[in-house]
């Protein structure tokens, strides 16, 4: 058994490592090889029991057709082909046979029929010894007084009969045995032209795992061709859609680990910065503790100014990486929240701290209902406010505007400074990025202050556009009024 096994396993293993066309060229060679097994079974048995019927016909006819010329003579029965035919007596339980018979020499079986032939007709097959399988017919002719009954029994070979089924399996097989083998021939060809475009989605596949696509985000190959049907159509546009997405999502990628190398470096930088300035003014604050407390207090100042630098960088990088995760704390808190009087608020707020930016504020007379965070809604305020202060010289007019259109709140920030350019506007949002390329806070600041505002508009459902010329520049936020 443990042989067997073996066999069976290795069997197993060796039809699952062929191709799948072998399969099924073979699996429909089985199928086939079934329905020919039952279509020949059937075919014998209705030739077999169509012969036998027959051959009881022949028997039944020749019988009757004989019966009356017995009854009214004593002759022996007619000789018909080389059945044996016979007359017996039948006494009780004994049949004995007529002078005129032809009988062979194992005649027992023969007697045994003549005798149940005493109640009505009897078909039967019955074996003879030395002669084989004959089909048996034996029929009452008459009876006399004596209570004994006349048979009349005919029995024909057989073997004729046998012959000619042999005969027909024979041909049945050896058709059938062609048959399959051009199916299976024939099958497989097909099969082979038809899965012709599987292996050329295979070869595609190959010809990806190939590329090198650390180098490059590019998928040069796509699976091309016709035929094959329309589930193989269906399965190539398939693989042609995911090959696209495989590439746009390696292009994201790629733009991503730029965007974080960039972002690490500008991040490792401006925290160097102050880092540097810190590490500065404490070697002076030390070379200096003896000397006058001016200008130690000066010292200080310099070293808390920058670390409160450092600390809003730290927070603008903590709140973006907050935005972008949503993994942690929930980074904003909508609330139902006036936009007006955030707006009014930011607007003081800039007066005091930038004096020398004169700034007009329209607002309508309805409150503006949001549902915001109003704290990271005032920043957003604030930011743009500085932005628009920072970026244009002293005496720049600065516009903050607030207006409700339909189911929108729309913020505008406007000032009359140099614009922007063409190129930089259009990465403008990105993180750490100046349009003066400048490294210093205090010439275009951490190059965060955007990019807050833009995340923080993009969580609370809304846009941020900038639109910039010659002496204008407007920025338009617009987010989903409350219900």
């Amino acid at each position: 058994m443990s042989r067997i096994g073996r066999w069976a396993r290795r069997w197993y293993a060796a039809w699952r490592a062929s191709r799948l066309g072998t399969r099924l060229a073979f699996g429909l060679g089985a199928l086939s090889l079934v329905v020919f097994a039952i279509v020949g079974a059937v075919t014998v048995e209705f030739m077999q029991d169509y012969l036998n019927r027959r051959l009881d016909e022949q028997l039944k006819t020749s019988q009757v057709s004989q019966v009356p010329h017995l009854r009214a003579s004593q002759d022996g029965p007619e000789v018909v082909y080389s059945w044996y035919s016979a007359v017996f007596r039948v006494t009780g339980e004994v049949a004995t046979p007529q002078a005129g018979s032809d009988l062979p020499a194992d005649i027992k079986p023969l007697e045994q029929v003549a005798k149940d032939a005493a109640g009505g007709d009897v078909f039967r097959t019955v074996w003879l010894h030395g002669d084989g399988s004959y089909r048996v017919r034996a029929c009452l002719v008459a009876t006399d007084e004596g209570e004994t009954d006349t048979v009349l029994l005919s029995a024909a070979p057989q073997a004729d009969l046998d012959n000619t089924v042999r005969q027909l399996v024979l041909v049945e097989v050896v058709a059938f045995l062609i048959a399959l083998a051009i199916l299976v021939v024939a099958g497989r060809l097909v099969l082979r032209r038809g899965l012709r475009p599987l292996a050329d989605m295979a070869g595609t596949a190959h010809d990806i795992a190939s590329h090198d696509l650390t180098a490059t985000a590019d998928l040069p190959v796509r699976a091309s061709g016709d035929g094959g049907g329309a589930e193989v159509e269906e399965l190539r546009t398939a693989f042609n859609l995911m090959l696209s997405h495989i590439e746009a999502s390696l292009a994201a990628r790629t733009v991503a680990n730029e965007r974080l190398r960039r972002f690490v470096a500008d991040a490792s930088h401006e925290l160097r910065t102050p880092l540097t300035s810190i590490r500065g003014y404490a070697d002076l604050f030390q070379y200096a503790a003896a000397n006058e407390p001016e200008e130690r207090e000066a010292h200080l100042a310099k070293i808390r100014a920058e670390t409160a630098r450092m600390s809003v960088l730290v927070d603008d990088l903590l709140l973006l990486a907050r935005l972008d995760s949503h993994d942690a704390e929930q980074p904003v808190r909508p609330e139902q929240t006036d936009l007006i009087e955030l707006a009014t608020a930011a607007a003081d707020a800039f007066r005091a701290g930038r004096p020398s930016h004169p700034l007009t504020v329209r607002v309508p007379d309805d409150p503006v209902v949001l549902h915001a965070d109003p704290v990271r809604l005032r920043q957003v305020l604030d930011n743009l406010l500085t932005n628009a202060a920072v970026h244009t010289p002293e005496g720049t007019p600065v516009e903050l505007a607030v207006s409700a259109e339909g189911g929108e709140a729309v913020v505008q920030v406007t000032d009359g400074g140099p614009g922007i350019a063409p190129e930089d506007q259009r990465r403008i949002f990105d993180r750490f990025y100046r349009v003066d390329n400048s490294r210093t806070r205090a010439a275009g600041g951490t190059g965060l202050g955007l990019s807050v505002v833009h995340s923080l508009v993009v969580e609370h459902g809304g846009t941020v556009s900038v639109a910039s010329r010659t002496g204008r520049t407007t920025f338009t936020v617009r987010l989903p009024r409350a219900n």
